[in-house]
């Protein structure tokens, strides 16, 4: 079974505090109260973490590892941001990696998995209007999928696309139209993997991602509206 690569391989903090310091920065950037063009300044996240300056550094560090952060001249650390186009080839590294792992599950996945994967669609299913559960579930459910592909290369592959989609703040499941529509389309990729037909798992995950894809950029284009900004 492929394992999620521990935190070491993957160049993350070691220390308590800098293991802290970065996790609780990722939350920030994934619930929007980090935003793409917010200056990190190393003063100002001790005190509001409570750490020295030290542990704070390592953080902004890996997350500049990571393409969370960028140093620009005069300006120091800030968040990245990613533009439409940008936005556009994340989704169409994930529709083709999630898509293969959809493949690869289609041939290896066993059954105890595809009844967790049913599960959780269900979960999400009867969440509907509770955003947050909304969204760890869909991740648990992604999570699943690809460890049911049986490649630890995939899965570090998906883990770097995922990873840069932080940037991107709010989860697409705040829109309820979204979210129903990814419950249906959750439920074609389960059919095709209890049939073992890989080109249908691989169609139907290419399919969930491109509505996802679809979903973000109005996200993104309805945000750049209230903020009166070009999107």
């Amino acid at each position: 079974m492929a394992e999620k690569p521990d935190s070491k391989a993957q160049g993350r903090p070691e220390t308590g505090q800098g293991r802290d310091a970065y996790e609780r920065l990722i939350a920030e950037i994934r619930s929007g109260a980090l935003r793409p063009g917010d200056r990190l300044t190393e003063t100002e996240l001790a005190d509001r973490l409570g750490i020295s300056r030290t542990p704070v550094r390592e953080a902004i560090r890996l997350l500049e590892a990571d393409g969370l952060v960028e140093h620009q001249p005069r300006a120091g650390a800030r968040i990245r941001r990613l533009d439409l186009a940008e936005v556009t080839e994340l989704y169409e590294m994930r529709a083709v990696l999630e898509g293969t792992a959809a493949r690869f599950a289609a041939r290896a996945a066993y059954d105890s998995e595809l009844a967790e994967l049913q599960a959780i669609n269900a979960e999400m299913a009867a969440a509907s209007g509770n955003p947050e559960r909304l969204y760890h579930a869909n991740r648990q459910f992604h999570g699943i999928l690809l460890n049911a592909a049986r490649n630890r290369f995939l899965w570090r592959s998906v883990e770097a696309v995922q990873k840069t989609l932080l940037i991107l703040g709010r989860s697409t499941m705040e829109e309820a139209d979204r979210a129903q529509a990814a419950v249906a389309e959750h439920a074609a990729i389960l059919d095709a993997l209890r049939a073992h037909d890989g080109d249908a798992a691989e169609a139907a995950m290419r399919r969930h991602i491109e509505g996802a894809h679809r979903a973000r950029l109005k996200q993104l284009r309805d945000l750049a509206t209230t903020e009166g900004e070009s999107p």
